[in-house]
C-alpha cells in the first residue's frame, strides 16, 4: 500500500470508484458496442460470417496476451503513464477501424484495440490496491464492479442506436470520441498511486523471476481459475445472444435488452452486497456463498431446460442469479489474487487478466459455436465452467 494513499484522491471514494471503473468498462464497450453492427460491416465489406467471427477474436486474443504485460509495465514505470499509453493507443485503433476499408484492415485494427484495452482494467485493480486496506479495498473493488456492470447493458442500445441512424462507422467514431474524453479525465485525475520506492527494475532477468514465481504458484493459478472460468458461465450467453434470445427466446432484437437488464442487474446486485460485507464477513465464508449460489441456480437451469421449452417467462432469470453470485464472490478472490505478491500487484493483476481473457477466447472462438444452437447444451456448458471455478476454489481451501 502506497504510504501516502490518504493525500493521493481528496474527493469522495465513490467518484474514483467511476473513473477506475470506467477505465474497466473500455474493453466490455470495444466488444459489446459493434455487435449490433455485424450485418452492415459484413455487408460493406464484403465479408463471410467467418472473417467478421476473426474481428471478434483478434480482439480477444490480443487482449490475453497484451494482459500478460500492463501490470509488469506499471509495477516498473507507474501505473498513470501504463493507462495513458493504453488509451491513446486504443483511440488510435477506434479511429482506423473506423476508416478501414477492407475486412482485413478492419480485423487489424481490432487486434490494435486488444492490444490496449486491457491496461484499463488491468492496472485499475492495482490501484485500488495500492489506496487502501484489505476491508476498504473490497468495498472499493465492488463498487468498481457496480458502476462497470451498466457497460455491457449500456454498449449494445449505443451501438444499435449508432448503427441504426448513422452506419457502423459511427460506431468506432463514438469509441474514438470515448477514448478521447477517458484519456483526458485520466490526464486530469488519475494520480500516481505507486509509490517510487515500491517500484520494481526494469530488467528481463528480473521480470522472468516475477512470472516464473507467480506463474507457477498453485495458490495463484487456482485463484486465478476461480475468478476467471466462472465468469464464462454467463458470458457464453453473451456471446450467444443472437442466438439464445432471438430464435430459442423468440424476441426482436428491440428486446434483447431485457437479457442485458436481468445480467447487469444481477452484477450490480451481487457487487452491492459483497461491498456492505467488507469487514463484516469472512472472505472464505463470502466466496463460499457465492459459489453455492452460482452453483444451485446452475443445476436448476439445466434441469428446467431438460424439462420445458425455453420461454421468456423463466430463462432469462437463472441468467441473472448466476451473475449475482459471480458479483458477490469475484472482488474478494481479486483481492487475494493482489495480495499474492505484494511487490508485484500489477504482475499479479497482468496474468489473472490473461487467465480470464484466454479462457474468454476459447469460449467465443470454440464453445459459444457448439452449445448455442440448444437451450441444453447452452445450460450444462454454463455448470461445466462453473464447476471449474469451484474445483479451484475447494482446492485452495484444501491447501
Amino acid at each position: 500500500m502506497n504510504p501516502d494513499a490518504q493525500t493521493l484522491w481528496r474527493a469522495p471514494r465513490w467518484t474514483l470508484a467511476v473513473l477506475l471503473a470506467a477505465l474497466g468498462m473500455l474493453g466490455p464497450f470495444s466488444i459489446d458496442t459493434y455487435l449490433p453492427a455485424f450485418s452492415g460491416i459484413a455487408a460493406s465489406l464484403h465479408a463471410t460470417p467467418l472473417q467478421i467471427q476473426q474481428t471478434l477474436s483478434a480482439y480477444l486474443f490480443a487482449f490475453a496476451f497484451m494482459s500478460l504485460f500492463h501490470g509488469a509495465l506499471s509495477d516498473s514505470f507507474g501505473r498513470r503513464p501504463v493507462v495513458l499509453t493504453g488509451i491513446a493507443m486504443f483511440t488510435v485503433a477506434s479511429v482506423g477501424c473506423a476508416m478501414a476499408a477492407s475486412i482485413e484492415q478492419l480485423v487489424f485494427f481490432r487486434a490494435m484495440q486488444g492490444l490496449s484495452t486491457g491496461a484499463g482494467i488491468v492496472v485499475s485493480r492495482a490501484v485500488i490496491r495500492d489506496m487502501f486496506p484489505p476491508a476498504d479495498a473490497q468495498r472499493m473493488m465492488a463498487q468498481v464492479t457496480l458502476f462497470f456492470g451498466v457497460a455491457p447493458a449500456v454498449a449494445p442500445i449505443v451501438g444499435g442506436f449508432l448503427f441504426v441512424h448513422a452506419g457502423w462507422h459511427a460506431v468506432f467514431w463514438f469509441l474514438s470520441a470515448v477514448g478521447v474524453l477517458l484519456w483526458l479525465g485520466n490526464w486530469w485525475l488519475l494520480p500516481e498511486t505507486l509509490h517510487i520506492s515500491q517500484r520494481q527494475p526494469f530488467e528481463v532477468r528480473h521480470l522472468m523471476r516475477g512470472y516464473a514465481e507467480l506463474g507457477f504458484n498453485p495458490r495463484f493459478l487456482l485463484l486465478a481459475l476461480a475468478s476467471g472460468i466462472p465468469f464464462n458461465g454467463m458470458f457464453l450467453y453473451v456471446l450467444s445472444a443472437p442466438t439464445f434470445l432471438g430464435q430459442h427466446l423468440g424476441l426482436a432484437p428491440e428486446q434483447f435488452f431485457w437479457f442485458f437488464c436481468v445480467t447487469i442487474g444481477g452484477i450490480m446486485g451481487g457487487a452491492w452486497l459483497s461491498g456492505r460485507l467488507a469487514g463484516r464477513l469472512a472472505p472464505h465464508l463470502q466466496i463460499r456463498i457465492g459459489f453455492a449460489i452460482m452453483l444451485g441456480i446452475s443445476v436448476i437451469n439445466v434441469v428446467a431446460n431438460l424439462l420445458f421449452k425455453a420461454q421468456v417467462g423463466w430463462a432469462l432469470i437463472p441468467i441473472g442469479i448466476y451473475a449475482f453470485g459471480w458479483a458477490m464472490m469475484v472482488p474478494v478472490v481479486t483481492l487475494m489474487v493482489l495480495d499474492l505478491c505484494p511487490q508485484r500487484r500489477g504482475m499479479a493483476s497482468s496474468l489473472q487478466a490473461f487467465v480470464g481473457s484466454a479462457a474468454n477466447g476459447v469460449v467465443a472462438g470454440a464453445i459459444a459455436p457448439l452449445v448455442m444452437h440448444s437451450t441444453v447444451r447452452l445450460s450444462v456448458a454454463s455448470l461445466l465452467m462453473m464447476c471449474v471455478g469451484l474445483v479451484a476454489w475447494g482446492w485452495v481451501q484444501r491447501r
